[in-house]
């Protein structure tokens, strides 16, 4: 009875074995090296470009290491650059998607259609309309590897441009792909892309400061499933019993021009070494320059707006205080309030603190 008893026991251990094997089988298969590909750079960034007709559902997380000190009207901003982000998100088309932000404190769900977004906060049963503009404040969905990705590696050129190896991103065969920016005052290191090798989608994003160590934003799939989404899944009606509100971009868009509109800042063509963008519906008193991973936007500031944001800027950590106004840096990301002849001119973006007093030197014909 008891050779009985130790067969069945030997049995009993070989299917449970078994189990754990088959169970483990999805995350050693994740876990196994991903074979590279002969695709150059050039061309793996084409079919990330490519991708924006790749539908699919996910899961993915971005985490941000930019502690920005700034108003209570960009608190979102800050949050979203500082913290980490879940997201859930369906895509069928650049028009056609919808992102939930998951939070232990509910989920907000931002849905797109072919006029702009509706952005559901289930917690206030609030809906929020915010058409396109010709600027708009970074949200969730700009996070998504696949948007970020493709976003960075738009305006990049061929030798800004090199392989990396390949690695496993939620799954998948994910060939790298890095930028290292061509600017002289750029304050981003290097961009990490890694694509998938049957998709072009990407997959995950990395940023990297001049300043070394970890990445400032990073940002990954963790789940992926391609194919089309049921359209019911993605389309959104406002309830009823709803509060619908405006959204935040267009606001800041009108106090731009009211505050600003006896500003007579000229904005030059050129700043810093920088092109000047052409933002068509951009309020005059905004400029863009730069191209690819290395931008800077300057915008006149009303004073009342002003006095709250130079305080905080001032009494951030590495702040520099001189006769040309206050900045300071938070890892690529830089930001300066300057003095300008009709009040407070703000700068920020991808570029060193040289630049930004560069930039506000030659805006307000000061010193350098």
């Amino acid at each position: 009875m008891g050779r009985r008893r130790t067969g069945a026991a030997r049995r009993w251990a070989l299917v449970g074995s078994g189990a754990a094997v088959l169970l483990a089988l999805p995350p050693l298969i994740g876990a196994l090296p991903a074979p590279d590909a002969g695709t150059s750079a050039a061309e793996l960034r084409r079919a990330a470009l490519d991708s924006t007709g790749v539908a699919f559902a996910g899961y993915a997380q971005a985490s941000g290491g930019l502690a920005l000190p700034v108003g209570q009207q960009l608190t979102g901003v800050a949050d979203l650059l500082s913290d980490r982000t879940t997201m859930r998100t369906w895509y069928r088309g650049p028009g056609d998607w919808r992102v939930d932000v998951v939070s232990p404190t509910g989920e907000t769900g931002v849905h797109a259609d072919a006029g702009g977004t509706w952005t559901w906060d289930y917690a206030a049963d609030a809906a929020t309309r915010a058409p396109d503009t010709a600027l708009s404040l970074p949200s969730a969905p700009d996070l998504l590897p696949s948007a970020l990705g493709r976003r960075l590696l738009s305006e990049a050129g061929d030798a800004e441009l090199s392989r990396l190896g390949a690695e496993r991103v939620a799954g998948r065969d994910a060939l790298g792909l890095r930028v290292v920016p061509a600017e002289e005052s750029a304050s981003v290191d290097r961009v990490d892309v890694w694509v998938d090798a049957a998709s072009g989608l990407p997959l995950r994003v990395q940023v990297f400061g001049e300043a070394g160590g970890g990445p400032s934003v990073d940002t990954s799939f963790l789940e992926l499933d391609l194919g089309t989404p049921p359209a019911e899944v993605v389309d959104f009606a406002v309830p009823s019993a709803a509060e619908i509100r405006q959204g935040q971009d267009p606001q800041l868009l009108q106090a731009a021009t009211r505050g600003t509109r006896d500003s007579t800042l000229a904005l030059p063509g050129a700043l810093a070494g920088l092109e000047r963008r052409t933002i068509e519906g951009a309020p005059a008193t905004v400029g863009v320059y730069g191209r690819g991973v290395t931008l800077l936007t300057v915008s006149a500031l009303p004073g009342r707006a002003s006095g709250g944001l130079r305080s905080a800027l001032a009494g951030a950590p590495g702040a520099v205080v001189d006769d040309r106004g206050v900045r300071i840096a938070a890892g690529p990301l830089g930001l300066m309030l300057a003095d300008g002849p009709d009040g407070a001119v703000l700068l920020t973006g991808t570029v060193t603190l040289d630049a930004l007093a560069a930039a506000a030197t030659e805006l307000t014909g000061g010193a350098p």
